[in-house]
């Protein structure tokens, strides 16, 4: 692919500038633009930079997006962005994937502990000043069930496997043999399996095939004393569906960092049920993680004027990267 001497880039974003453009600065005329404002910027762009990750702008501002070559997204997920004009498209896509792998599944193993350990219930009786002693749970030797063997279900698997917990994948097609799950369970396999498990993670993205996925009918197949945690997409959980799991001790618990709607409303239930830990889309998010998206944008548009291969090329038919394409 060829490139322009001076090529212009589009930079959506919401309430702060990515850190660190000025590399990019010295070789293209950069448009720095809000949602109101994406339209017009993108007459004559050939590349966007969605810095502001959770917007959903472009479907309605692509009739203007006559040149665009390239779109990069400061995230892993990339369903906000494959509405069928951009899918059907020769605009290549790109995301962040390798920065949220890490931080996501310390987040996921620190919610295991903090079940196991009775975390919430302690500092409750801390508030009340209240010294009751009981016994908590050990996790060794405990199953979990991960939703997606991408990289970031993979880090998840390790992670897990590190404090002695029995991990299996659930992905498009079955296997043994996997480095990282040993056992993975094809997708249509996962209401024989689910019952299985002492914690179902969902680490997948948001695809047709996943929307909806965990239903009534998976959530009723697990073991009463079984937690849910989702850190892939809110759309891929059925929420009323969890909801009604815990009020009726379906579940034990769940811990859910994503959500269809978000900021989960103030008067939704799930905030006051208890088995419920609600966290507002967070787990992938730690000290630095901006300026580190922001320098996986600059290191690719540098590869791109350079005429080289772009990193985390998605399919945008199958709505993530594969991992052949990853590097």
């Amino acid at each position: 692919m060829s490139t322009p001497t001076w090529p212009t880039v589009v930079v959506l974003y919401a309430d702060q500038r990515p850190p660190g453009m000025h590399a990019v600065e010295k070789h293209a005329n950069v448009r720095y633009v809000t949602v109101e404002q994406l339209s017009h910027a993108l007459r004559g762009a050939d590349v966007l930079f969605v810095w502001d990750f959770l917007s959903e702008a472009l479907r309605d501002a692509w009739p203007a997006a006559t040149d665009l070559r390239w779109v990069h997204i400061a995230s892993a997920g990339v369903d906000r962005l494959l509405f069928p004009e951009l899918v059907d498209s020769d605009v290549v896509v790109t995301n962040s994937r390798g920065v949220f792998e890490r931080p996501i599944a310390e987040y996921v193993l620190a919610t295991v502990l903090a079940f196991a350990k009775d975390l919430a219930m302690t500092w409750s009786l801390q508030v009340r000043r209240t010294w009751h002693h009981r016994e908590t749970e050990r996790v060794q030797d405990t199953h979990a069930l991960v939703l997606g063997t991408g990289p970031i279900g993979r880090e998840i698997a390790r992670l897990l496997s590190c404090v002695g917990i029995r991990v299996a994948g659930v992905g498009r097609t079955a296997r043994t043999g996997d480095p990282d799950f040993g056992v993975v369970h094809a997708c249509s396999e996962l209401g024989e399996v689910v019952g299985a498990a002492d914690t179902l993670v969902i680490a997948a993205p948001l695809t047709e095939s996943t929307r909806g996925l965990i239903d009534a009918t998976v959530l009723g197949r697990m073991k009463p004393t079984a937690r849910l945690i989702n850190v892939g997409r809110g759309p891929i959980v059925d929420t009323d569906a969890v909801l009604e799991a815990l009020r009726s001790g379906r579940i034990a618990g769940a811990a859910l960092d994503v959500f269809p709607e978000e900021p989960l409303p103030a008067d939704h239930p799930l905030w006051t049920t208890p088995g419920a830990v609600i966290s507002p889309h967070m787990s992938g998010d730690v000290v630095g993680w901006l300026d580190t998206l922001a320098d996986l944008f600059v290191a690719a548009f540098d590869r791109w004027r350079r005429d080289e291969p772009l990193p985390n090329v998605v399919d945008k038919h199958l709505g993530y990267v594969p991992t052949e394409s990853a590097s």
